[in-house]
């Protein structure tokens, strides 16, 4: 009697596979698709706070006012915005002139410009009635508590009324920059609550 032995697999070991792969993949599709809109607003959330963070260190390292602005869009006929998710660093009033490139000689002084392309196409910025954050010479916020909430409407409301996990960035008048959670839902305690 001769045994056959098997080499590879047959078809149906194959379609087996191939039917529990595709469940899978129809399981985590909803998952992956929440966690990329997140990731937007977690990109928008990070370049604001970079962003407010640089104009505080160049307001401190010029000894001078240093401005972080919300802009509508990066071109040259930019203006202040308090639904901006673009954003510019600069000494002087950026309004109508966002496509100067960065230099410390030619108005208005651009020190680093960013536009919501860059990452995050998708989210809405809220600078709840404020366009503006300035720093004075030792690091203050001259324009007093400054405050900028992030959502993204592509992927659903914010925390407690849908899935998404909002962010808002927060400068207080002493200059201190920080990225907290609006969600009324996190425990007292909890350090990532605004």
């Amino acid at each position: 009697m001769t045994r056959r032995i098997q080499i590879g697999v047959s078809l149906i070991e194959v379609m087996i596979t191939i039917v529990i792969l595709a469940i899978l993949l129809a399981l985590a599709t909803p998952t992956l698709a929440q966690w990329a809109q997140n990731r937007q607003i977690r990109t928008a959330a990070e370049a604001m706070q970079n962003g407010l963070m640089l104009a505080r260190a160049e307001a401190v390292r010029r000894n001078t006012i240093v401005r972080f602005s919300l802009v509508s869009t990066t071109q040259g006929d930019c203006a202040l915005s308090t639904l901006g998710a673009n954003w510019v660093v600069s000494i002087d009033d950026p309004a109508g002139k966002c496509n100067v490139a960065a230099s410390d000689t030619v108005d208005p002084r651009i020190v680093q410009i960013r536009s919501n392309t860059e990452g995050s196409p998708n989210v809405v910025v809220n600078g709840n009635g404020a366009t503006t954050a300035t720093f004075n010479g030792m690091g203050l916020a001259t324009s007093g508590a400054f405050t900028i909430d992030i959502s993204n409407p592509a992927g659903g409301a914010c925390r407690g009324a849908g899935n998404m996990a909002c962010l808002r960035v927060v400068v207080s008048p002493g200059g201190q920059v920080r990225m907290c959670d609006p969600f009324a839902g996190l425990p007292a305690d909890d350090p990532r609550r605004c």
